[in-house]
């Protein structure tokens, strides 16, 4: 255990003499850079997993936990396998789907779309179509309706109830040679998932409109999605799907479909964490010359405690108390701070936007338009943990170099 002046002595050697203020200003400083290491580190570690899991449940609300397709263009006789799949242990719920491309005009706008057939009654308990509507209803589909994306009807300038043309590559055969496939839709509702790409590049259409439109057998469809209990689940039901279909058809989950993505986001994440603890290295590089001109200082008084008996283990405690405490206290404010930004920060980024007049997140550059924080708590104990072991190394040289100070050198000269 500590002993009582060990402590004392440490903490007094914090503030150096009247003629020496400036170790007291390289403290501070080491200390204000512990803190904000931690503090960056928490707030960007708590952005990009919310990013992660925010992209995550937007890409798992359109495409399901997995998916079965053929290894040919299209499932034929689609409804039996759609039984059995119903059937395999862990599958909540499955849809059939067609899906293509296609171009959209309206009001003498054009663009082109993902085009995506679906059984309204079962893909509203596969993906979260039904539950991002903000105009119409999913069950509106049928009869040539279509739902469009949010930023897709501001560019075609349509709203619910407007004629828009659907023209797909299953063309025609005419005397003037082969031309595309025209059909009009009618809008039957609007839908925002949040994510950029979607909003603007999807459309979606009742299966049987679809398998008309691209002129294939009623029985046939691209794949079939499946939901799960838990996203995490995909991975083990996808296998047990695989093993009972054999090599018939292809099964997929969330993450193979979208792995580069989230490994990309997984290597960004390790890269800031690598890029900004270096904030925290170099603060403890300031600890560290700081102590040394503490020990410089104090050379004299480390002296006389030794001619009174204090051991060189109790003077290289009372050095790492002090490098402790600034250890200490830095990753403490760092991590209030940390968390303070953390879970306020869509309030402190609205805040620069309205003075600034600016805005930081585009949802035409980024996927998403809005900057999601999810703290994760491991994150926070591997910080703060890692944080304050730095700070005690970075102490423990200079702690070193005062227990060997002689004595007999240390008064020689006073």
């Amino acid at each position: 255990m500590l002993s009582r002046y060990e402590w004392f002595i440490g903490l007094r050697y914090l503030r150096a003499k009247r003629n020496q203020s400036f170790i007291s200003i390289i403290t501070f400083f080491s200390l204000g850079g512990i803190a904000l290491g931690v503090a960056a580190l928490i707030v960007v570690l708590a952005v990009m997993t919310g990013f992660r899991q925010e992209l995550q449940a937007q890409i798992l609300g359109i495409t399901g936990h997995a998916t079965i397709r053929a290894y040919t263009d299209y499932i034929d006789n689609y409804k039996p396998l759609l039984d059995e799949i119903n059937k395999t242990q862990g599958v909540v719920a499955a849809t059939p789907f067609l899906s293509g491309q296609a171009m959209l005009t309206g009001r003498g706008r054009a663009y082109g779309v993902s085009l995506r057939g679906i059984v309204p009654t079962l893909d509203s308990k596969v993906s979260a179509l039904d539950k991002n509507m903000k105009k119409g209803s999913i069950h509106n589909l049928g009869g040539f309706n279509i739902i469009v994306g949010q930023k897709l009807a501001n560019n075609l300038g349509v709203n619910i109830g407007d004629k828009i043309t659907v023209m797909v590559a299953a063309g025609n055969v005419t005397a003037m040679g082969t031309l595309p496939r025209l059909k009009r839709f009618r809008v039957g509702g609007v839908f925002e998932s949040g994510m950029y790409e979607y909003d603007n590049s999807l459309a979606y259409i009742h299966l049987n409109d679809a398998q008309v439109l691209y002129r294939i057998n009623k029985k046939q469809v691209t794949g079939i999605e499946i939901i799960t209990p838990q996203a995490e689940q995909a991975f083990k039901v996808r296998e047990r799907l695989q093993q009972k279909l054999e090599s018939s058809y292809w099964v997929q989950d969330w993450m193979q479909m979208n792995r580069n993505f989230f490994r990309a986001l997984q290597m960004e994440k390790a890269t800031m964490f690598v890029i900004l603890f270096l904030v925290v290295i170099v603060a403890a590089f300031n600890i560290i010359s700081s102590l040394v001109m503490v020990v410089m200082e104090k050379g004299r008084e480390i002296a006389i405690l030794k001619s009174m008996g204090a051991t060189p283990n109790s003077i290289l405690t009372i050095f790492l108390v002090n490098g402790g405490v600034i250890g200490i206290v830095g990753t403490l404010a760092g991590l209030a701070l940390g968390l303070g930004l953390a879970f306020n920060l869509e309030g402190a980024l609205g805040f620069i936007e309205d003075i600034f007049g600016i805005q930081i997140l585009s949802g035409e550059v980024y996927y998403i338009d809005h900057l999601p924080s999810v703290v994760l708590w491991s994150d926070v104990i591997w910080i703060t943990s890692i944080s304050f072991i730095i700070t005690i190394l970075a102490a423990f040289y200079p702690a070193w170099r005062a227990a060997k100070i002689d004595p007999v050198e240390g008064l020689r000269y006073e």
